[in-house]
């Protein structure tokens, strides 16, 4: 179902037909049903992953589709706080942006800085313009190689023309429960109390969805802080 958000170019739409294709076998392959009317992203900073979870009704489980590898870093963990640090956001975010013809091949826009952000982070300049994208480069954003953004791309556009408004993107320092990633975290930040309250804030949010294969309600609280209902 290509019905693309801004596809102009025939060679472009013929190039995701074939990409299409591909992922419709893949989908069969591992017993799913195409195409994906919801789908759920989340990427790991330390660990370089980014996992496409999908899923057919509304109200159902998460399925992992796949993880791909993130090809660049910029920054170290925490969250992003100002333009220019180069830091990759840590938090709660989602799809807000479509381009299908990015200067990084194709690029996903994410809602940085979101609520949180503007009460946390600088108040003149907090930044912008953070995308999961192609290319393989970075000074802040998250990067997979060009015929991955391109499934990616594609799984957005289709959930999204299906109705899906809002596609969550949720961003973690670490893969939690993975020995040597905490080791590295408590290892880095022990002394960062802050920090570690925010990580463990989004811990409380990995741990639901890894227990229920759903995700919870999160709001945002006075302070800036992610609250899970």
């Amino acid at each position: 179902m290509i019905n693309s958000l801004a596809l102009s170019s025939k060679e472009m739409v013929k190039e995701l037909q074939q990409k299409e294709d591909s992922l419709k076998k893949q989908f069969a392959e591992k017993h799913l049903v195409w195409p994906a009317k919801q789908i759920y992203i989340r990427s790991f900073k330390y660990d370089s992953q980014l996992e496409v979870w999908v899923r057919d009704e509304k109200n159902g489980s998460f399925q992992l589709f796949k993880t791909y590898k993130i090809c660049t870093l910029s920054g170290s963990l925490g969250p992003k706080r100002i333009d220019g640090d180069y830091q990759v956001p840590e938090g709660f975010y989602y799809i807000n942006e479509f381009r299908p013809k990015s200067e990084f091949h194709m690029a996903l826009g994410i809602n940085y800085p979101n609520a949180s952000d503007l009460l946390l982070s600088d108040s003149l300049r907090p930044g912008n313009g953070i995308f999961i994208h192609g290319s393989c480069v970075t000074t802040g954003c998250i990067p997979i190689q060009n015929d991955q953004i391109e499934e990616l791309y594609l799984l957005a556009s289709n959930a999204h023309n299906y109705g899906q408004d809002f596609i969550p993107v949720h961003i973690f320092p670490i893969r939690y429960h993975k020995t040597k990633s905490e080791e590295y975290l408590s290892k880095n930040r022990k002394d960062d109390f802050e920090y570690l309250g925010f990580s463990s804030r989004l811990k409380e949010v990995f741990d639901y969805f890894e227990q229920h294969r759903k995700l919870p309600l999160i709001s945002i609280n006075k302070k800036g802080e992610y609250v899970m209902l």
